[in-house]
């Protein structure tokens, strides 16, 4: 990013939007590199609390001369010296008629004189009339290089002693995806808490930084307890999942192997789908960030809802390798493709920017996502390529059953030979793996009610006097199976294996 904005600098690109939350660090990345320019730039800093100074003054004084959009930008074009001009927070101005006009006027007078406007601000946010004309840069967030100046500093002043490499390596690399400051000040809690900074404060810094990524109330880091072992049947599903639990490591990267993408599990509602995904996190030993795109869209100001979508896949890159987890993504993007009319294309947008960062990130990030409503899917999301497979995750075969009963059981009593898996697997065929458990808590209740212990009756009981999902849309289970059967991959190993004899 930084020689990209020495490049446009040079080139005398007139106007430059820099999306970042982080000003400090931006700024001198921009007076260093007005400094190397050829000739050398001038950097003034606009605020509309005290209008333009210059980089370097003291920030304390006000230019009431200069306060106001337009009038920052009038000062700017009359200045005869080459400058680079950062106008901070901009955005909720930008749409005004003057400033808009302004900042067009100043792009037209620029033409030869080595200046340049650069518009900072944690969300993007363009006028039409300025599409053509501004370049928009993401200002990346720290790399290992620069968060290890932050830690060496930390422990210089701190008088800390030596870290090993590979300590020194865990820390930076628990810090990944953290502002500059964030690092600074994690580091120094680690040090507050244990009144030392060595590899066993990793866990205070992973811990800080989970509340730092669910501060922005979009991403949201899920710790999952359970392990894949608990997820009944799907062993087709599992197999799959477990031969690709070294996928990101330099191991893979040197065989020739690609990093995965990311996967799609189809299926009836109640049938494991996202606790597979959870699971998944523990069997590969990466973090879990559910991205809720609920909370992405905003409807208060123009362009909120792409910018929360940006900043949070952002954070996901940061701290690659992980996994992001969509659930019930039907949901999230059902209807897309024509919603333009009714909240004025922000569904469409959100959508094609998706799409496109599915499609062209570099990063190691795994997209795992689940959907009940094949139906409501933008067609995009089931093409070949854009997630390397798709899953379909159909109700449990009586084997399945069996599998789910014994998971259940085992985890409510020690003893459970007193019950009949195979009769009640053949008792509740049509079951999901979740209705299966709220048959069994159900039959818990009816005997804790009575205070003795639940037996295999109470357990049948319960499951009589429940009427599935099957049966009750029976019509919209047979359609979603029927899509299935020629286009996704059945996660029930019996079911894979006949359709291989089938071929």
């Amino acid at each position: 990013m930084k020689e990209e904005l020495n490049i446009l600098i040079q080139a005398q690109y007139p106007l430059i939007y820099l999306v970042t939350s982080e000003e400090e660090r931006a700024e001198q990345a921009i007076f260093t590199t007005a400094q190397s320019s050829k000739p050398q730039r001038r950097v003034y800093i606009w605020t509309v609390t005290h209008g333009i100074v210059e980089y370097g003054q003291p920030r304390n004084v006000t230019q009431h001369n200069t306060v106001s959009p337009e009038a920052a930008i009038e000062w700017i074009i009359r200045q005869k010296e080459p400058g680079i001009f950062i106008l901070k927070d901009l955005h909720p101005f930008i749409d005004a008629p003057a400033t808009t006009r302004s900042l067009r006027d100043a792009i037209a007078s620029f033409k030869g004189t080595n200046k340049n406007i650069i518009l900072m601000s944690p969300m993007q946010q363009v006028p039409i009339e300025l599409e053509k004309e501004v370049v928009v840069l993401d200002f990346q967030l720290p790399d290992m290089g620069e968060l290890n100046k932050v830690l060496t500093s930390h422990i210089d002043q701190n008088r800390g002693r030596r870290l090993t490499t590979e300590a020194r390596e865990k820390l930076l690399r628990a810090a990944l995806g953290l502002t500059k400051d964030e690092a600074e000040k994690v580091y120094r809690k680690a040090q507050v808490t244990t009144g030392r900074l060595t590899e066993d404060e990793v866990n205070i810094v992973l811990s800080e930084k989970k509340q730092l990524i669910r501060r922005n109330g979009i991403l949201e880091y899920i710790e999952e307890d359970e392990t894949i072992e608990a997820v009944g049947g799907l062993e087709e599903l599992k197999r799959w999942l477990t031969q690709r639990s070294n996928a990101f490591s330099e191991r893979a990267r040197e065989y020739g192997l690609p990093q995965p993408k990311g996967m799609l599990i189809l299926g009836v509602p109640g049938c494991g789908k996202s606790l597979i995904a959870k699971t998944t996190s523990r069997l590969w030993g990466l973090p879990l960030l559910r991205l809720d795109m609920g909370r992405v869209y905003d409807g208060s100001m123009v362009g909120r809802s792409e910018a929360n979508l940006r900043n949070a896949l952002k954070t996901a890159e940061s701290i690659s390798p992980a996994i992001l987890f969509i659930d019930e993504l039907d949901k999230s993007f059902a209807g897309s493709g024509g919603s333009g009319d009714s909240d004025g294309g922000t569904s469409s947008r959100i959508f094609g920017s998706f799409l496109t960062w599915m499609q062209e990130k570099k990063s190691p990030v795994f997209v795992m996502a689940t959907a009940n409503r094949v139906e409501r899917l933008p067609g995009e999301f089931l093409r070949k390529g854009r997630f390397d497979e798709i899953f379909f995750v159909d109700l449990p075969t009586p084997e399945e059953r069996e599998d789910i009963y014994r998971i259940h059981l085992t985890k409510r009593r020690e003893d459970i030979s007193r019950f009949d898996l195979q009769q009640l697997a053949k008792m509740s065929d049509g079951f999901s793996g979740a209705e299966i458990e709220q048959a069994l808590v159900a039959a818990m209740y009816e005997a804790f009610a009575q205070d003795r212990e639940f037996t295999q009756l109470d357990i049948i009981a319960a499951l009589k006097a429940t009427l599935p999902l099957s049966r009750t849309m029976q019509e919209q289970v047979t359609a979603l199976r029927d899509w299935a059967r020629q286009r996704a991959r059945p996660a029930a190993a019996s079911v894979a294996e006949y359709q291989r004899m089938e071929f």
